[in-house]
């Protein structure tokens, strides 16, 4: 995924740079006080210095119960690995009508590489690995894994994410719903399996 992609039809782009990330996570943190810090999770990090080049970064995701959630740092970003249930994936499809791009149709190089052009958006059904930034302005949006009516939210609500800067939702598989102001999906990194419990973020080589 570039960073320097230009605006499609004049819309606002992401900017994907560290700093603004941080200082966009902050923002959503004040907003109502809605924000849970997330802690990153480090398995078999590359150093610093390797990071910070874009370095690929292994994540162990042995230990991942169906319904949980990790995050990882790759590129100065949070990308977020989920586990969902047969039951949640049966229920992505049924959600098109309501998704704004439920095919992941645009900018497909940028942000949904070839083998996650599906209903699920992933290699394997149950296991989600998507950025946790919105595609609007750059804030980190919060879970809102269960479903049923909450705050801010319709009252059909089948679970997912919500960006608390602007109201923006998207589904399990990172999906933005119609009429919100994210121009497009949340992107799914370059990654690639190496075993059944380990994931490379950053290369996908071989997937």
């Amino acid at each position: 995924m570039s960073d320097s992609s230009a605006s499609t039809a004049g819309r606002p782009r992401i900017d994907t740079s560290k700093r603004t990330w941080l200082i966009a996570s902050g923002c959503a943190g004040a907003v109502g006080g809605v924000a849970v810090a997330v802690p990153f999770v480090s398995s078999f990090q590359p150093s610093e210095k390797a990071k910070a080049a874009g370095a690929p970064v292994e994540a162990d995701i042995g230990a991942l119960q169906v319904g949980e959630k990790m995050t990882v740092e790759w590129r100065g970003k949070p990308v977020w690995i989920l586990k969902r249930s047969p039951a949640q994936v049966a229920e992505l499809p049924k959600l098109d009508p309501l998704l704004a791009d439920p095919q992941s149709k645009r900018n497909p190089d940028e942000f949904t590489p070839a083998y996650a052009r599906n209903d699920h958006r992933s290699i394997k059904p149950e296991i989600l690995v998507v950025v946790g930034i919105c595609t609007h302005l750059g804030c980190s949006p919060v879970d809102r894994l269960q479903p049923g009516p909450q705050a801010s939210l319709p009252d059909n609500w089948e679970g997912g994410f919500l960006c608390p800067c602007h109201g923006s939702t998207f589904d399990l598989a990172g999906r933005v719903f119609k009429n919100k102001p994210a121009p497009d999906n949340l992107p799914v990194p370059p990654h690639m399996y190496l075993s059944d419990t380990r994931l490379l973020i950053g290369d996908d080589k071989k997937a």
